[in-house]
């Protein structure tokens, strides 16, 4: 019997301490586990929260005028911009225990690992906010044993190095909420067009009702489901004391006035205008040493909302329907900014930009620039050239050609450049090109900063070398500056996530470059004027004219036409504006009514962008003055000549005969040249047979 005894108590006494052998392994085996895991926290470190950040454009008000991201549309903003009810509801319906956990809900986790044992499979998550989190930035939603033994390790970092406020702000910037919005911000702007700071009650506990499910959640969906889900947090915000029941009522009762599905897919502002953008910010935000994915810019642009606006409301109005497309871009001179931009009919439809990426034969609006190596090599405002019927030869005499004007007629008298420009004439402006030589020209345009070839053929001084119309409009907005080229920019700020500025302009020391004498460029914007003056009319009229009616202020421009372009270029002393429409794929314009669209939608632009601006006029340099004179002539203007204009001269240039006076009519600079050539040839001797 005691021997009996004596074995029960023995081994009574080996099975405890078997027991206590197990329990103290286990402890230490947890206690190193949990050393073990703490080492391993302190080696790696804290987990870099890096997440795609949505980039937000501003137009030149500070105004937000759209966003880039890539797969995901989020906003960071801080809990401080939030509604305070919006971390509440989140914490009421996800983790009741948030701040008071160590990012881990032991019981919620047992009451889970239960039913996932009985079903053989993982089929309930008991995820904290901080493994909600690490799951957003780090893992996927895979419901797997492996994925959520690397949450819960990212969620025991996040704990150690984070503060609990840092992990609410991280997830409530990254959970989704459906229709590709990540985050409060870009959800809340989404669902209800405003901001997260401004949600009410009722709002704010149905949007935090969505990430639960958003494809059963969203009220977009399934409004019903998504009240009766915020029904279900007032309450639970109700019980954990954070609202009143008076509260919880109220917000039961709110109209929710969610964005209409036209708001929600609302036309972008100025699309082919931010693509640009974009492409200037990733030079700039490279430059300083930073990439551009890193997202979360915010970038203040050049774009004068108005005129964005106009323009697209004007090209609407005029633009025929069909396949006709259009470019359109507009700029400050003493600035470079760009104002607004057009690239095409529909950005959805055709990204391809006529404005930067097209390059087309530019037509008569070539002419002022071959003008402005005239004035350089000898020419005035009223040099004289015969538009008649001519032959040209070139290319060593092997090749002819034979230019025609618009309408097929000539002039068959003498004309002035600044008759020739206002009226096109294409044979003055062949003559001014073989006068002058291709050189000089090239040499202005390579100092213009055009990218166009110049091909020595007398069709160059019509327009066949193909240019971009920013590059056009770029080069008319020089000489709208006195000869000075700013740089076309978009871009006036960039500031990054964190609010720090990396790049003002301001502070970017612009110094524009002088290509072009002041008084040159003066002379080329007031000959430009003559674009809408009948005084020039002749066998055809000066080529504003049709929309002379319209015009209320002085403006310079030059109108340019090919069988396939249709372009109006011009400028006043505030704004430059370039307009071309054509096919893209090199279709004849042929329609009436396509040949004037850019005319209208020029002048119309310009004079409502102008409207309530002072009136502000040419102003000629120092060594420029205007004198009336006959322009059938070039005399000075008296009684007995009819058709009078004042026109601009430099001081040498000004004629002193009147215009009554026979002789002036034979002064062609053609006959002068000939003169010239006949002095040359004399000169060779060292007296003068014929005397003086």
């Amino acid at each position: 019997m005691k021997r009996a005894q004596y074995k029960k108590k023995t081994t009574r006494n080996k099975r405890l301490k078997r027991v206590l052998l197990i329990g103290i392994a286990a402890s230490c085996a947890f206690l190193s586990a949990i050393v073990t895991l703490r080492i391993y926290a302190q080696i790696v470190g804290a987990p870099i929260i890096q997440v795609p950040i949505s980039s937000v454009y501003l137009d030149n008000q500070g105004n937000v005028i759209g966003d880039r991201f890539n797969e995901q549309r989020r906003y960071w903003i801080s809990l401080d911009e939030m509604s305070p009810f919006i971390p509440q509801a989140t914490i009421s319906v996800e983790d009741q225990e948030f701040y008071e956990h160590n990012g881990f809900d032991y019981s919620r986790i047992a009451s889970a690992l239960l039913k996932d044992v009985k079903a053989g499979k993982k089929v309930e998550g008991a995820s904290t906010i901080t493994q909600q989190y690490a799951r957003n930035v780090f893992l996927t939603h895979d419901k797997t044993w492996t994925r959520k033994i690397n949450e819960a390790l990212y969620a025991y970092r996040l704990e150690i190095f984070y503060e609990k406020d840092e992990l609410l702000e991280g997830y409530l910037n990254t959970v989704y909420f459906g229709h590709g919005m990540y985050g409060v911000e870009a959800a809340s702007q989404y669902y209800f067009g405003k901001s997260a700071k401004s949600l009410t009650l009722g709002e704010s506990a149905l949007l935090m009702g969505i990430p639960k499910g958003p494809t059963h959640y969203s009220p977009i969906v399934n409004e019903e489901k998504a009240v009766n889900r915020q029904k279900l947090i007032l309450q639970l915000m109700n019980n954990q004391q954070f609202i009143t029941s008076e509260q919880k009522e109220r917000a039961n009762l709110e109209h929710l006035a969610l964005k209409t599905e036209e708001s929600r897919v609302a036309k972008k502002t100025a699309p082919y205008f931010l693509e640009e953008v974009w492409k200037e910010a990733t030079k700039i935000v490279e430059s300083k040493g930073r990439r551009i994915e890193e997202g979360g810019w915010t970038i203040t642009t050049t774009l004068n909302k108005q005129h964005q606006q106009v323009a697209e409301e004007t090209i609407e109005k005029w633009m025929p329907k069909g396949e006709l497309q259009i470019g359109f871009v507009s700029m400050e001179p003493k600035t470079g900014y760009i104002t607004a931009m057009v690239g095409g009919r529909s950005f959805t439809e055709s990204p391809f930009n006529r404005v930067t990426q097209a390059k087309r034969q530019t037509g008569s609006t070539i002419k002022p620039l071959l003008f402005a190596a005239a004035l350089e090599n000898g020419f005035s405002p009223l040099t004289y050239l015969k538009s008649e019927r001519t032959i040209f030869t070139y290319d060593n005499g092997r090749r002819e050609y034979e230019p025609k004007n618009v309408n097929g007629e000539f002039a068959n008298h003498p004309i002035s450049m600044a008759q020739a420009l206002a009226i096109s004439d294409n044979i003055y402006a062949v003559k001014t090109l073989e006068h002058i030589g291709y050189k000089p020209f090239e040499q202005l345009v390579e100092r213009f900063n055009i990218n166009m070839k110049v091909d020595q053929t007398p069709a160059t001084a019509l327009g066949t070398p193909e240019a971009s119309l920013l590059d056009m409009t770029k080069a008319y907005n020089t000489i709208s500056d006195k000869g000075i080229q700013m740089k076309p920019t978009y871009i006036t700020k960039i500031s990054d996530n964190e609010g720090k500025v990396i790049y003002d302009i301001s502070e970017e020391k612009r110094k524009g470059k002088k290509v072009l004498l002041e008084e040159d460029a003066f002379l080329l914007s007031h000959l430009m004027t003559g674009t809408f003056d009948p005084t020039f009319n002749d066998y055809s009229p000066a080529t504003g004219i049709s929309i002379r009616a319209k015009q209320t202020r002085p403006y310079a421009a030059k109108s340019g036409t090919t069988n396939t372009d249709q372009y109006l270029i011009g400028f006043s002393p505030q704004l430059t504006t370039g307009v071309w429409n054509g096919y893209d794929q090199g279709k004849a314009v042929s329609d009436a009514e396509a040949k004037q669209v850019t005319k209208q939608v020029w002048i119309e632009f310009m004079e409502q962008v102008h409207r309530g601006l002072p009136e502000e006029p040419f102003i000629a340099p120092a060594g420029v003055r205007g004198v009336i004179v006959d322009i059938e002539t070039g005399g000075l203007a008296t009684s007995d000549c009819e058709k009078q204009r004042l026109v601009y001269l430099k001081e040498k240039d000004i004629p002193t005969k009147l215009c009554t006076d026979p002789r002036l009519k034979q002064h062609t600079f053609e006959d002068l040249s000939e003169q010239q050539k006949e002095d040359e040839s004399w000169s060779i001797f060292p007296f003068n047979f014929f005397g003086n």
